[in-house]
């Protein structure tokens, strides 16, 4: 009888251990599945018209928000894109981590009020084959989170278009 025992617990270390591991596959699994739901465009759909014109296709998420992951200044960030904002607007932890000095502080209005943030232009903003060079942008030290506001100092060299959920952006030609 004394044998069988140290067995029984193995087995049961060895059937607890396969239950952990089929937990931390399942919590990954619905982390990478929730992530995908709220930014779809970590890669954009990113063409050239027949005329040569750069052309990107964004999914909306399921809050009906259209994010996608894009470079300022060659670093990575991620994008929400907003007509309701002047410029592109970087929180200050993104600008701390890219290395941007604050420039000019300027007063601005937002949705909370008005606040003060510090003008820079940024040497290129690129969302896919899209991209610009001098987009004027401020740091905005009140903006919790990483997420970028993608504003109109670089939306309005562009061209939009929404069928369904799905945005086409297109550069406008010069």
């Amino acid at each position: 009888m004394k044998s069988i025992e140290p067995n029984n617990k193995i087995s049961k270390v060895m059937v607890s251990l396969a239950w952990i591991g089929l937990l931390a596959m399942l919590a990954i699994g619905f982390d990478r599945y929730f992530e995908q739901q709220s930014n779809p465009n970590k890669d954009p759909v990113a063409s050239y018209t027949a005329n040569g014109s750069a052309e990107v296709t964004l999914m909306q998420n399921r809050q009906g928000h259209y994010i996608a992951d894009g470079k300022l200044n060659d670093h990575w960030a991620t994008f929400v894109l907003d007509t309701g904002a002047t410029n592109v607007s970087i929180p200050a932890k993104v600008a701390e981590e890219m290395n941007l000095t604050e420039g000019h502080p300027e007063r601005t209005r937002t949705a909370n009020g008005d606040i003060i943030v510090y003008r820079v232009i940024l040497d290129s903003v690129a969302l896919g084959s899209i991209k610009l060079n001098n987009v004027a942008a401020h740091i905005n030290p009140h903006m919790d989170g990483k997420a970028v506001l993608l504003g109109m100092s670089f939306l309005k060299h562009i061209e939009m278009s929404q069928v369904n959920k799905q945005l086409t952006l297109r550069l406008k030609p010069r």
